[in-house]
């Protein structure tokens, strides 16, 4: 697999790295192992004390490291920028709380006296997607070295540049070789690597081909593994909604990240009272969006990640209106160089069509007109994906009843789903397992060791 910076808003070939040979992934691995010796022996402090200046390097490089993204996978500026603030965040996050999450539970046996102390695992995999290439790393990488494991990420073979960045921060930032290790290799060669005695467990982001495949490799070794897979995000609106705003959250909710985001609102359901209303105005304000160069500060939607993304996407419009489907809005590639989409609504979606049950990663939107509230819960949960979900309603209470009966990780009441480092991100069924973020982040590759204290006399 080629390894490659390629501008989507051209496709033109920026630049080319050669993939790392096997004996440099053993060298890699083996110093990744020699760093776990030493970097779990260290205080919290002193561990808080890196990821506070990783934070700090983000800061400082936030233009240089932003105008990367935006070159590597198309993602407006501003939004870049955004990224790379959020990671910051998360770093720091994770230096100012992570003692605390990782304090001594004490227990209360029968008899002796007993504390579960969280100690780490060694040294773990991060296979990493190119949609977030900073936000992802930093929600895998900080919890875990705070913890006292050592990182190897797999990038995505799109955003090597960005990989690259993040490691060299690292070592700007004080990091000693091994504890935060890039590699430039393709994604089977990283579902192999799985199997090296070395490595002690792995989180993958990115699509249900790949964390199958890497779950197998971890099940196969006796290893955890944590599955983010994306999603199909339920947009609710209820006939009680604010729809002024229903439709400008639904607007970035579904563009942000050129609608290339896992937790992007992908389906909108719509109660029937409300649907006209609801469209017209969707339709008018994606209509008016500024397509274009991801660099230009007026451009409202940039480009997909690369021309393979933008040709599967109108690939799922076509098979998707062949099957019946109607567009409402766009439905086209725009003209010109680049990997771009028009804003697209489709509607008439049923279930005897495929693309009903697949994810729609770009700016492409599902709209689906239904009775009443229970109908929209019933279409929300039927979907393979169960990562997060929004439900739109001026009564918070009946916003909550709806919440409980979705079956996913995440529901946002008049928000669509978002993340920032104190909130646990993650979902069901496809859409994988485990958590990140938030203190629930820092508990998945950890052991909870049980220590006990007995006194002579105590009974067997």
């Amino acid at each position: 697999m080629a390894i490659q910076t390629i501008n989507s808003a051209t496709n033109q070939v920026v630049c080319s790295f050669e993939e790392m040979t096997d004996p440099a992934i053993d060298a890699a691995v083996a110093q990744a192992a020699t760093a776990f010796d030493a970097w779990k022996t260290t205080a919290y402090p002193h561990r808080a004390a890196l990821l506070h200046r990783v934070a700090d390097g983000l800061r400082a490089q936030k233009r240089a490291l932003a105008t990367l993204i935006t070159l590597e996978m198309g993602k407006l500026l501003a939004q870049a920028e955004g990224e790379i603030s959020l990671s910051a965040d998360i770093f720091d996050y994770y230096a100012s709380h992570g003692a605390e999450f990782l304090a001594d539970e004490t227990l209360s046996p029968a008899f002796g006296s007993a504390v579960v102390r969280p100690s780490p695992v060694g040294v773990l995999l991060g296979v990493e997607p190119w949609n977030f290439p900073f936000y992802q790393v930093a929600r895998f990488a900080a919890p875990n070295l705070m913890i006292g494991n050592v990182v190897l990420v797999k990038h995505a073979s799109n955003v090597p540049q960005c990989a690259i960045a993040i490691e060299r921060i690292f070592h700007e930032a004080g990091g000693a070789a091994g504890l935060y290790t890039n590699l430039l290799l393709s994604g089977a060669r990283a579902s192999a690597l799985v199997g090296d005695p070395r490595i002690k467990g792995v989180s993958l982001t990115g699509s249900e081909a790949a964390g199958a495949s890497v779950a197998a490799e971890a099940g196969k070794n006796l290893k955890k593994s944590v599955l983010e897979l994306g999603g199909s995000d339920a947009f609710i609106v209820l006939e009680d909604a604010d729809i002024d705003q229903a439709v400008r959250w639904a607007v970035v909710g579904r563009t942000n990240n050129n609608g290339e985001c896992c937790v992007a609102a992908k389906r909108f359901i719509v109660v029937e009272a409300v649907a006209d209303e609801f469209l017209q105005k969707f339709k008018v304000q994606l209509g008016q969006l500024k397509v274009g160069d991801p660099m230009d500060p007026a451009t409202e939607l940039g480009p997909m990640s690369s021309e393979v993304a933008a040709a599967q996407l109108a690939e799922q419009v076509q098979r998707a209106v062949h099957d019946g489907a109607q567009v409402l809005l766009g439905g086209h590639r725009v003209a010109g160089p680049g990997a771009f989409i028009e804003p697209t609504i489709l509607g008439g979606l049923t279930s005897a069509m495929p693309v009903y049950y697949e994810e729609l990663f770009g700016p492409v939107a599902a709209f689906c007109r239904v009775a009443d509230e229970a109908a929209a819960i019933v279409l929300a949960n039927d979907s393979p994906f169960g990562l997060g979900g929004s439900v739109f309603t001026q009564d918070v209470s009946r916003g909550q009843r709806v919440a409980d009966q979705l079956d996913t990780g995440m529901v946002f009441i008049n928000h669509p789903t978002w993340t920032q480092a104190d909130l646990p991100f993650g979902g069901t069924k496809g859409s994988g397992y485990g958590r990140e973020l938030a203190a629930l982040g820092i508990e998945e590759f950890v052991n909870k060791k049980l220590i006990r204290v007995s006194a002579l006399t105590d009974p067997f």
